[in-house]
């Protein structure tokens, strides 16, 4: 089997896959991260690092000890680490990707040097820890690290400081003309790059697992999003998939061919590395939506409209359409194409007819409406055409979400087997390392859906783009904020 740890935001894993490519044994911890102000996003790295070896040794215990022939690491994107090479010790408190403490370094660095740089990148993050949590500490003895790199510290007890493309290049330090650190921001930012991790490929065997029985080798890396991608055998170019979790994140597969820069390109995408192996990158495009079940949440939490997440399907199902009633996602602010922190969720075309079911079912049609906003923003700024969607995350498994966005979309929606593809990927590129499969395409095919969703009919786009017309610039100061 290949063991897959897979660190979440709120929580992490640690499963086995099979040889089929399914997945046995899962062991869960829960892992929240602390938010001390708001707008600050904090985690316990120590205690992460204590329950990746308690999760992976319950699933070798329940597995009864399988023969493990490789380990996958997949990872939070981004979330900041900073430990002496001495001890181990972190040095302070880890900063989550949604840390937004550096917004106002971000904002400087854009206007006194014109570099482009967001609070959710490990950059100035990394610089706010050395200056706050390091003063006067030797460079020498500190090591950075995403999520990824603590993990494979962990796990190798000290003998590897490594990561790998995919997240080193949404550091934010990332040189994609040389695909290594980038030494003039490290400057800029007063970092020293000695504390650097080394780049590695995503598949590949890098060192041994020897904090746990066995010690299988570590074979795979990669960012959560890339493992998602890899996971539901989106290998080729024009493949595309989007996961519903909290948030929403679109990536399409373009292939071999080097973006010409990282910024955020004309219809509010990204270009990112999928992964690498054998030294060549496979590059994709990122669309994001920044709620997604979120929103369905606070149906449930705040609204009382719902008991469960389940039972929005249910009670959206109780009506044939919405009656006229929109709904736009934008509880914290637009994404892709339309990056507008400062709009604001809107409830529209209500009247003294509407009820219960046609809130819910607006709700579910208005995310279903921000990812075909992800589609038609991906294709245009890649230029390729997604014949069809691949989806995963919790709200896959919803019927009356996944019938929408296939309307809205007007495309063939194909729903992962798993809810967290993440796990799978990761396991695809540990077993390309370890022979498993002969590449990433060889992986894909086995890769099956759980289900397939045609289209039925359409949603109105007009209408929905009149609405969303409605919620920007709610909040002009937010509005005002470009990173």
């Amino acid at each position: 089997m290949i063991l897959v740890i897979d660190v979440g935001t709120t929580g992490l894993r640690a499963a086995l896959m099979r040889p089929d490519a399914s997945l046995g044994t899962v062991e869960y911890r829960p892992n929240n991260p602390d938010s001390p102000f708001p707008g600050l996003v904090e985690f316990d790295a120590a205690r992460m690092a204590e329950l990746v070896l308690d999760a992976a040794t319950a699933a070798l215990d329940q597995a009864d000890h399988p023969h493990i022939e490789g380990v996958g690491i997949a990872s939070q994107r981004a979330s900041t680490v900073v430990w002496e090479r001495s001890t181990g010790r972190p040095i302070g408190p880890a900063l989550g990707w949604q840390d937004l403490r550096t917004v106002g370094e971000c904002l400087a660095l854009k206007a006194e040097h014109g570099l482009s740089m967001a609070p959710n990148q490990s950059a100035t993050k990394l610089a706010w820890l050395l200056a706050n949590a390091a003063a006067g500490r030797d460079p020498s003895d500190l090591c950075f690290g995403t999520v990824d790199s603590w993990v494979a510290w962990t796990l190798s007890e000290g003998a590897l400081h490594i990561t790998d493309h995919t997240n080193a290049a949404v550091t934010g330090l990332y040189s994609i003309e040389t695909g290594g650190w980038n030494t003039g921001v490290c400057e800029l930012l007063g970092i020293d790059p000695v504390m650097l991790p080394t780049i590695v490929d995503s598949s590949g065997i890098v060192g041994g697992a020897t904090a746990i029985p066995g010690a299988p080798p570590i074979a795979g890396i990669a960012g959560d999003q890339q493992a998602s991608l890899a996971g539901q055998g989106c290998t080729q170019p024009g493949m595309a998939k989007i996961t519903f979790g909290t948030g929403g994140m679109l990536d399409l597969c373009t292939g071999p061919q080097r973006p010409l820069a990282t910024d955020r390109s004309q219809n509010g995408t990204f270009p990112i590395v999928a992964w690498t192996i054998d030294g060549v990158e496979t590059w994709a495009t990122e669309a994001i939506m920044l709620s997604a079940g979120t929103n369905i949440e606070w149906l449930r939490d705040d609204m009382g409209l719902i008991d469960s997440a389940a039972e929005s399907h249910e009670v959206a199902g109780q009506c044939d359409s919405t009656d006229g009633v929109v709904y736009v996602p934008a509880l914290l602010g637009l994404g892709t194409p339309r990056w507008d922190y400062g709009a604001r969720g809107a409830l529209l075309g209500v009247t003294r007819g509407t009820n219960r079911s046609h809130v819910v079912r607006a709700v579910l049609e208005g995310v279903a409406h921000r990812g075909a906003d992800l589609v038609e923003a991906a294709q245009a700024d890649s230029g390729s055409t997604i014949p069809a969607l691949r989806i995963d995350g919790g709200m896959s498994r919803n019927p009356t979400f996944v019938q929408a966005l296939a309307n809205a979309s007007a495309r063939r929606v194909e729903v992962s087997p798993v809810v967290e593809a993440t796990t799978v990927g990761a396991g695809f590129l540990a077993g390309v390392a370890t022979g498993r499969w002969s590449d990433l395409d060889d992986a894909a095919t086995a890769w099956v859906p759980h289900s397939v969703v045609e289209p039925t009919g359409s949603l109105d786009r007009e209408m929905w783009n009149r609405a969303l017309e409605r919620t920007v610039s709610w909040i002009p100061e937010l509005s005002a904020l470009d990173f």
